[in-house]
């Protein structure tokens, strides 16, 4: 099992002005950390994977995708961009030496049609992924998808929803994710949603319910963490946690209130909490 902390809590595009965070990770007693991937060129991802290489981080990467390269569009031009878009990210995860790639990366947040997903974006999207983890797998990275909530996308809400997309898609380089926060909104009961679809589970976030600092609010981790380790799971757990320092992530995250006084709450108090509560499970 390694420790992760999702780098969304400082920046949408990690420069050297976030270093100090990176160390401040390290020192913490991170394994890794997640590197959101929403813009820039593989120069700049080659030169943060030498910071990495430098504290001895190891990363997972985090996306999502924009209108203009929607996977889910009926515009056949907008899926050719999206599977483009991807695959770019994809390798540029790999330049960062990340295993994992998750994130929505189906439909644009925030975009809804009024009524569920139809079989037809269905067949649309899966077979922008499949091309996907194709590219996926030629650079080791596997791809995580993540179900959200009802309140941020429409296509993907549960874990099962999620596991029979991945079934759907059929790669083995096409895995889900399980994020807390998500479920804990959707799911009626967390542990038996993980234990359910363990078997295509690849990634796993570590959100609060509000959002703020792990283990401060109600998410029974205990039980969680205890089907996770019956399961034999032993990828990441990466503390996602989100503020009002971003302007752009406001909207989209729905966060319009503090739920700590300072990022250093979520790492020091939040690593700990995943650390101890993991151990005892």
């Amino acid at each position: 099992m390694k420790i992760g902390m999702n780098l969304l809590l400082w920046a949408t595009h990690v420069t050297e002005e976030h270093y100090p965070d990176l160390e401040r990770i390290k020192a913490t007693g991170f394994d890794g950390v997640e590197i959101p991937i929403f813009t820039g060129d593989d120069a700049h991802y080659q030169n943060l994977r030498k910071k990495l290489d430098e504290l001895q981080l190891k990363a997972s990467a985090v996306t999502v995708v924009p209108p203009e390269a929607s996977p889910i569009s009926p515009d056949p031009a907008i899926r050719k961009a999206a599977t483009q878009h991807l695959k770019t990210i994809v390798r540029q995860s790999a330049i960062l030496g990340a295993d994992i790639l998750c994130g929505p990366f189906y439909q644009a947040l925030g975009v809804f049609s009024g009524v569920g997903p139809t079989e037809e974006e269905f067949a649309r999207v899966a077979e922008v992924h499949r091309e996907v983890a194709e590219e996926a797998q030629r650079h080791g990275v596997v791809l995580a998808i993540e179900f959200l909530n009802r309140f941020e996308c429409y296509f993907l809400n549960t874990m099962a929803a999620a596991a029979a997309y991945v079934r759907r898609v059929g790669h083995p380089n096409f895995q889900a994710m399980f994020d807390t926060f998500h479920a804990n909104i959707e799911e009626e009961n967390l542990a038996k949603a993980f234990a359910e679809n363990a078997a295509v589970i690849a990634h796993v976030h570590v959100a609060n319910n509000d959002r703020g600092v792990p283990g401060r609010g109600h998410i029974d981790f205990p039980s969680i963490f205890q089907v996770m380790k019956a399961a034999g799971y032993d990828g990441w757990l990466t503390i996602e946690a989100f503020g009002r320092a971003l302007p752009e992530l406001v909207e989209p995250t729905r966060v319009w209130r503090d739920f700590f006084k300072r990022p250093e709450e979520v790492l020091t108090e939040g690593y700990q909490f995943v650390r101890d509560t993991w151990n005892a499970a």
